[in-house]
């Protein structure tokens, strides 16, 4: 029987999570949720419909297959859709989405086997992100063992959030991983996440014996947030102590998820928060390095 995972897009030619030309898997599923997301619908793995209100033209097509009775606006009926896909298979303007669907890994692997000589030749590779991927660890590592045969570059983006030896056997097939760390302090972690950082810093502790895999530490940086020199700062020692050989990236806080959050009906990112300008971003690059720790930059 194929393994079934939760899906949330394939995006294929990326060149922002990783090395070359990738394929990225966004798998639904985190446990935090972070007040900035642009990944809203990663939350949790179930499947979901969104409504892009401003590109629907009221035709009534979805509400004529709604085997839920749902009419056009969905906002009004939320809790009674079951998100069967149906209305998105036949709205002629892709006002509602299917946001979250069920795949199979054969199904996940016919779709990357076109680019499979792509990833070969720019040095590319396939990436797994979320949400966090490892909230579907028997997925990931399906797919990874089958990638890792085939000898497809691999990379992963966590929150490291994780039970360190469930998954470890995961991360030893990733060339690159990627582990974020929002903000230093464990109080204000939870603030904004909702959970504290104990365990994704313990977790960052134990990667120390990767020796010979590139490990990226990111902070989504965020005026109002984490983009103080303390926190930087603080963060920077953090990994130079315990992850000499890795490097940080420090990624400019956008609002591109927010027609999500609309179109889930729920409530939009707070308006405090903000961007921080070009030049601050290199001050704190400047942190960064100050500390012994290399920037790096995949965008």
């Amino acid at each position: 029987m194929d393994i079934k995972g939760r899906v949330m897009e394939i995006q294929h030619f990326s060149v922002n999570d990783g090395d070359g030309i990738r394929s990225t898997i966004f798998l639904a599923g985190c446990p935090l949720r972070c007040q900035w997301c642009a990944n809203p619908e990663g939350f949790t793995p179930d499947n979901k419909i969104a409504w892009y209100k401003k590109t629907c033209v009221a035709c009534g097509k979805c509400a004529e297959v709604c085997p839920m009775g749902i009419g056009i606006d969905l906002d009004l009926e939320r809790e009674k859709c079951t998100a069967c896909g149906k209305c998105a298979d036949v709205c002629p303007t892709g006002s509602r989405k299917r946001m979250v669907t069920e795949m199979t890994a054969d199904a996940v692997m016919q779709e990357l086997e076109p680019n499979m000589s792509v990833f070969r030749q720019s040095g590319g590779g396939v990436t797994f992100s979320g949400g966090d991927p490892m909230q579907q660890a028997y997925f990931v590592r399906e797919l990874s063992s089958r990638l890792y045969d085939l000898g497809i570059g691999l990379a992963v983006e966590t929150e490291g959030y994780f039970d360190f030896d469930e998954v470890e056997d995961i991360l030893e097939k990733m060339d690159l991983i990627f582990v974020d760390i929002k903000v230093l302090g464990p109080k204000r972690h939870r603030q904004f996440t909702g959970r504290d950082n104990d365990l994704i810093l313990t977790n960052i502790k134990k990667m120390r014996r990767f020796t010979k895999k590139r490990i990226v530490v990111r902070i989504p940086v965020i005026e109002g947030v984490n983009a103080d020199d303390f926190n930087i700062r603080r963060t920077a020692e953090f990994v130079k102590r315990h992850l000499p050989n890795a490097s940080m990236e420090l990624l400019p806080y956008h609002r591109l998820g927010e027609a999500k959050y609309e179109a889930l009906g729920m409530d939009t990112p707070s308006e405090e928060f903000k961007t921080p300008p070009k030049e601050r971003i290199e001050e704190l690059k400047k942190l960064v390095i100050g500390a012994g720790v290399q920037t790096i930059s995949f965008k």
